[in-house]
């Protein structure tokens, strides 16, 4: 008996493991989704600084007004990632990987509702060929006049220029905290 029962923890072990390590499929492929993907206006993406200004607008706006979330896929590459950083909430063992539909579903209803301004206010690039590291500091208000932003943080984002326009590949991004402050490099005139 005891026999029989190592055998079949043995299988079921094997199958477990097995099975974690396949490859996980996802719901779409690249090709899908740049198949599905809006075009973007051509000045939203012509230069690094166009598509950075163009993801901070197309985030941004009023409690009460939709935001133009077709504009919004269409700057990303397919397969691009959004990843908030940060302490890990109660249960979570790694950060959350949104695609930008992810994201869309994740936050427009709470952008829509209260209100939300976020600009760039400093920025660091490192840039080899066709791709762009941006380090964007940003702050971010509930409406346009509010005098301080309730957060502050960084945007870690890569950008793809493929000669005909660019893409954003990934934004990771981190918000200040009472524990964690911007670093004097990442505000305006650090070094």
């Amino acid at each position: 008996m005891k026999r029989f029962a190592f055998a079949l923890a043995t299988l079921f072990g094997a199958v477990v493991i097995g099975a974690a390590q396949q490859p996980q499929t996802p719901k779409t492929s690249p090709q899908q989704e740049a198949a599905a993907a809006p075009a973007a206006n051509p000045a939203d993406v012509s230069s690094p600084d166009a598509i950075l200004a163009a993801l901070y607008d197309v985030i941004s706006g009023p409690a009460g007004q939709k935001r133009d979330w077709e504009r919004f896929r269409s700057l990303f590459l397919p397969g691009a990632r959004l990843i908030p950083a940060g302490p890990l909430r109660a249960g979570l063992k790694s950060p959350r990987v949104l695609t930008p539909d992810d994201y869309v579903a994740a936050a427009s209803v709470s952008l829509e509702k209260n209100g939300f301004y976020e600009r760039e206010f400093s920025r660091r690039s490192e840039r080899f060929g066709a791709i762009l590291h941006v380090f964007s500091t940003y702050e971010s208000r509930h409406a346009a006049q509010d005098a301080a932003p309730f957060a502050r943080g960084i945007n870690s984002i890569q950008l793809y220029g493929d000669g005909t326009r660019w893409w954003i590949v990934t934004v990771l991004w981190q918000a200040e905290t009472a524990e964690l402050h911007l670093p004097a490099e990442f505000l305006p005139g650090g070094k």
